[in-house]
């Protein structure tokens, strides 16, 4: 079975690459092997080719631009397309529950106005207006964030928590990452929509991916495909196997097999990023701490100090108060501490 074979192989590659991405992140000698290679790559590949990718490369991910945004739109229309025209059709002939049939569409438009939010929300710019208010929110830990730490490019003390983003030019409170997907850094004051948003087009990827299957098993059983036999290369009558059935549907309806795949593996990917995102925000972390946080040194520490040998400095998370107020801190932003003594 080629086709299923291919599809196997392709989950299993994305599954370790994303794997290994989040394994390089966390450890240092991986980051060294990354860089090797890197390095190795470069002495093969011509230098006009690797200036061309490099600046590619640095306007994709190195400055705000819409590229990934409309890239988004276009699949998310493409899947939604695809699923108009075939799936809702077919499925309607086989009498599926129209309520079940338009829940995608309501993950939709719940999906796209958190997208918009997301997009165009102020994630918690640091201005000379609010800098003394913003220093006041969060303790400084004196490891990973010390009291008298300075933005030197906006001219800024640092609050805790807070990272000057170079894609955005700007510092934003409670830094978690910037998002390429809507090109926006996620930070104190968008957090909320992001993680609805990426709650909902999680959603929405489960219930086509669920869809698609159901119409396709329905298919098999009105037919009763799996009861009948086939003629193999030596001509001889074999009964339908699984193997088979996939190879007849993927032939029959080439375009939403691949739509299934491509929502499967959407799917997965997705439901493991909100896994991890959710984490985060029940132990009321940053992407930005997670990756720092097994490594964080001393302020009093030269640069280029550390050494294989060294012992590393396990950064304790003082920000964490319990579930439930680590979640209420997502949707209610923290406040300055003056302004909560008032209260």
């Amino acid at each position: 079975m080629d086709f299923l074979v291919l599809f196997l192989f392709y989950l299993a590659f994305v599954l370790m690459g994303v794997v290994m991405i989040c394994i390089c992140t966390k450890t240092q000698r991986l980051k060294g092997l990354v860089l090797g290679g890197a390095q190795m790559c470069s002495c093969v590949v011509p230098q006009p080719l690797q200036r061309a990718v490099q600046r590619l490369l640095h306007h994709l991910f190195h400055t705000r631009n819409h590229a990934f945004v409309v890239l988004h739109l276009v699949l998310q229309g493409l899947v939604y397309s695809e699923y108009t025209w075939e799936v809702f059709s077919y499925c309607q002939g086989l009498e599926f529950s129209l309520h079940y049939l338009l829940l995608p569409y309501l993950l939709l438009t719940v999906n796209l106005v958190f997208f918009t939010l997301t997009c165009s929300a102020n994630p918690g710019t640091i201005t000379k207006a609010n800098e003394l208010l913003l220093l006041q929110v969060y303790e400084f830990d004196e490891m990973m964030f010390p009291k008298n730490a300075r933005c030197f490019t906006c001219d800024l003390r640092k609050p805790a928590r807070s990272k000057h983003c170079s894609v955005c030019d700007c510092c934003v409170h409670r830094f978690d990452h910037h998002c390429v997907w809507v090109n926006n850094c996620i930070g104190a004051w968008n957090t909320r929509y992001f993680l609805i948003y990426l709650s909902t087009l999680t959603a929405s990827a489960a219930t086509l991916a669920i869809l698609s299957t159901a119409f396709l098993v329905r298919l098999v059983v009105v037919s009763d495909l799996y009861q009948k036999s086939y003629i193999d290369d030596l001509g001889q009558f074999q009964a339908v196997d699984t193997f088979f059935l996939i190879q007849h549907l993927f032939l029959t309806f080439p375009r939403i097999i691949f739509l299934l795949g491509f929502v499967l593996v959407l799917s997965l990917l997705l439901a493991g990023y909100l896994c991890f995102v959710l984490y985060l925000a029940a132990t009321n972390q940053t992407t930005n701490e997670w990756c720092r946080g097994d490594w964080a040194w001393c302020q009093h520490c030269p640069l280029g100090a550390w050494s294989p040998s060294a012992e590393p400095q396990v950064h304790q998370n003082i920000h964490s108060h319990g579930l439930w107020s680590n979640l209420r801190e997502i949707f209610l932003p923290a406040a300055p501490c003056y302004e909560r003594k008032k209260r």
